[in-house]
């Protein structure tokens, strides 16, 4: 299982980069450590695969466009193939462990455009209402997904066989997902435009954050007026892109103190956030120390 403290953005396709994920076995299995996150939460973003989790301990709260939940220790949930989210912790006061299988719909469906995709994984991927799944233990139905979803998790990759137990056990859990979502999949309810137009507006941002970037440039990306494209972010991320386009550049300055020795000043002016001075404010409001501090406790953990 991978330990997962931070989040790193794909070079390629603009979304969440998923350790040793491969085509020829697209899935993992993760431990997330919400509490080492700086901040203690994981920027919004989004991938095409499915995320099935499991709260091990603590309280998070999930944001998606559309909606907010909240899932304590004990409850779990899917969020759905391209969905974009953040999550955040709700408690300071204890560990927030998330376990979590990562995988392409294409490993319990098989070869694209077959019977099984049509019948029992495109409706709920396409479903535009189900964005997030909720399940919580109170509930028999949904207390036995749960376990279910905890099961796999025991499955052994030394065993023989393990590839096909875990996508029999993953179909299984996508079965009951079936049944659970049903009243939501009945209600009516259209794709929002908007998810694309503000997935440009981001990509356009990780592309060019090291430059000054104009609200009209970023507008331009997905085709919008300025007016517009303050609206689309304030409705989706709940801030304005002057908001996220400065703390995506402190995520990629967090990554680039973690991960290299290049100096503060060097640092500052490549993610785009000016004087050395000014970064320093900005990183001890964003991540609670300076930035000589984060890299020394970064160097410093049992990472």
């Amino acid at each position: 299982m991978h330990i997962i403290r931070n989040i790193e953005i794909n070079s390629v396709n603009k979304q969440e980069k998923l350790p040793d994920f491969s085509n020829d076995f697209p899935y993992i299995a993760s431990r997330a450590e919400l509490d080492r996150y700086v901040g203690g939460f994981v920027p919004w973003h989004w991938h095409r695969a499915i995320e099935l989790f499991y709260m091990k301990s603590g309280e998070i709260e999930y944001c998606t466009p559309k909606e907010k939940m909240v899932f304590p220790a004990g409850s779990g949930g899917m969020v759905n193939s391209n969905v974009l989210h953040m999550t955040r912790s709700k408690r300071k006061d204890e560990n927030n462990i998330q376990f979590l299988h990562i995988f392409d719909p294409s490993f319990i469906a098989g070869e694209q455009g077959n019977l099984i995709e049509q019948k029992y994984i495109i409706p709920i991927i396409m479903a535009p209402q189900l964005e997030l799944i909720a399940l919580y233990p109170d509930n028999p139905v949904q207390a036995e997904v749960l376990e279910r979803i905890q099961k796999a998790f025991r499955l052994s990759k030394t065993e023989f066989g393990y590839e096909i137990r875990l996508r029999e056990a993953l179909s299984d859990i996508w079965l009951s997902l079936f049944g659970v979502s049903q009243a939501m999949m009945d209600k009516k309810g259209g794709y929002d435009k908007r998810n694309d137009k503000i997935k440009s507006m981001m990509i356009y941002v990780h592309e060019h954050y090291a430059d000054k970037i104009p609200i009209s440039d970023l507008a331009a990306a997905a085709f919008l007026s300025e007016r517009e494209c303050f609206r689309v972010f304030r409705d989706c991320l709940h801030m304005s892109p002057i908001e996220y386009m400065r703390s995506y550049r402190l995520q990629m300055a967090c990554q680039m103190l973690a991960k290299g020795d290049e100096p503060i000043t060097y640092i500052s002016h490549a993610c785009g956030l000016g004087s050395s001075s000014y970064f320093g404010k900005l990183f001890r409001e964003y991540a609670g120390c300076t930035p000589i501090q984060y890299r020394m406790k970064w160097r410093n953990s049992d990472i």
